[in-house]
C-alpha cells in the first residue's frame, strides 16, 4: 500500500537554469532554496519553494532523456514528484499491482532523498517520481 504524504515538487525541464531560475524568481516572488548538480542523474536542479512543495527546475548536464525531451518538446512540465513513506515498500506493492516502473529499486537524487520514477504509461502520459525524504543530517 502507498503512503503518500504530499506532492513534493512539480518539475519544469529547461534548458538554462540561471535564466529561468530568474525568470521564476521575478514571476512568483520567491527565492530558489537550494540548487545542485545531481551527478548519479546527470542533471542540475534548482528548486523554488511554495508553502508545502516546491517547483524544480531542471536541466540536462549529460542526461540524455532530459535532454531529448527538451528537443522534442521544449521547455515544459517533466514531472510530478509525490512524497512517500517507506519507498522501498511503495514500489513493491506498485511492482506487484503489475505497474509499469522505470526504477524497480530507488536511487539517490536532489537533496540527497531516495527517488523512483513511475513509468508515464501507467499514468497516461505523465511522469510520477516518488521521493522519501532523507533522514536529517543526511541530505
Amino acid at each position: 500500500m502507498l503512503k503518500i504524504k504530499k506532492i513534493d515538487h512539480v518539475a519544469v525541464a529547461v534548458s538554462d537554469v540561471d535564466e529561468a531560475l530568474a525568470r521564476y524568481e521575478r514571476l512568483l516572488g520567491v527565492e530558489g532554496r537550494s540548487r545542485e548538480v545531481v551527478a548519479s542523474q546527470k542533471t542540475e536542479v534548482a528548486l523554488l519553494p511554495l508553502g508545502e512543495t516546491s517547483i524544480e527546475l531542471i536541466s540536462p548536464k549529460g542526461n540524455e532523456g532530459l535532454a531529448r525531451f527538451l528537443e522534442k518538446r521544449g521547455p515544459g512540465l517533466h514531472h510530478i514528484a509525490v512524497e512517500v513513506e517507506g519507498i522501498e515498500a511503495a514500489l513493491a506493492a506498485l511492482k506487484a499491482l503489475g505497474v509499469p516502473l522505470i526504477d524497480e529499486a530507488p536511487r539517490i537524487g536532489a537533496r540527497g532523498h531516495k527517488v523512483a520514477f513511475v513509468h508515464p504509461k501507467a499514468t497516461g502520459g505523465v511522469l510520477v517520481e516518488l521521493v522519501e525524504e532523507a533522514p536529517p543530517g543526511e541530505a
